[in-house]
């Protein structure tokens, strides 16, 4: 039985959409009792208004996706992850950003992201330019088939990783799903494996790392063979968390099917788990 692998992608007190629960003293203290052994805290670095050489502002997209968006607190938070090293000094605790939508926000990210030394970078996706701004995906089901959803999602997700390159790791590659209408047929992976596909192998060229995501309902073993096929040689676990009881969340699980699809552990202890 492999030890469980670090958890590279976990929220805090410092994401504009945390809760009120989160803490990122109490997460360092769940992932030591759940034997992870290392936390990666990618908090996420959002923009609301644009810059000179963001793309979003030749597209005249109204950038606010969430009402309650906000920019992270940069100095606040790499001052947190200092305090907590020096109070759980057996985690091995790395920095690092979730980025949203950064082939839009490109100048903006590069800004942040040069100077920080963050150990993680994740690239995502939650919205998509529809009606005239950038839209929350989820939003999107009271307009169209869920299936189209998906697809406009999935389009979106190639600009992405072909229009950035500030991030390693593609977190939760098929997000809209989460929030899959309860009135919709059921979800099919294999109805949508062409446009699964094409993601994987944009993603594949780069070389970059896909995200099994334990929040999303998790990748099965089929997609994470497609990312094989794609040329794509390595994963990274992440719980998504944004309560401190959710950081390793269904890992164990994570690994069998990880496993199953012919990934083992890397390099070292703290790697993505490779071919």
């Amino acid at each position: 039985m492999p030890s469980l692998p670090s958890d590279n992608h976990v929220h805090t007190e410092w994401s504009w959409d945390a809760p009120g629960v989160a803490s990122m003293a109490r997460s360092c203290e769940q992932a030591i009792a759940d034997g992870i052994p290392a936390v990666a805290f990618t908090d996420h670095l959002d923009f609301t208004a644009w810059t000179a050489g963001d793309l979003i502002g030749e597209t005249r997209l109204d950038p606010r996706r969430y009402e309650r968006m906000r920019p992270l607190d940069v100095p606040g938070y790499l001052a947190a992850v200092r305090q907590c090293r020096e109070r759980y000094p057996g985690l091995r605790i790395l920095t690092g950003v979730e980025i949203g939508e950064a082939h839009l926000f490109g100048a903006s990210a590069a800004a942040v992201v040069a100077g920080s030394g963050f150990d993680r970078v994740l690239g995502s996706l939650h919205a998509v330019p529809f009606g005239g701004r950038l839209t929350a995906a989820d939003r999107l089901y009271r307009h169209m088939p869920a299936a189209e959803v998906m697809r406009r999602y999935f389009a979106e997700l190639i600009r992405l990783v072909e229009g950035s390159d500030l991030f390693e790791v593609l977190a939760h590659p098929d997000f809209p799903r989460r929030m899959w209408p309860r009135d919709a047929p059921r979800y099919d992976e294999g109805a949508l494996e062409a446009e699964y596909r094409a993601v994987l192998g944009a993603l594949a060229r780069t070389g970059r790392v896909l995200e099994v995501n334990t929040k999303t309902p998790l990748a099965s073993v089929r997609l994470l063979r497609w990312w094989r096929d794609a040329g794509g040689t390595a994963v990274s676990f992440g719980s998504d968390a944004h309560e401190p009881w959710r950081v390793g969340d269904k890992f164990k699980l994570a690994v069998d099917v990880v496993e199953a699809a012919g990934f083992r552990p890397g390099r070292g202890r703290f790697d993505f788990w490779r071919l």
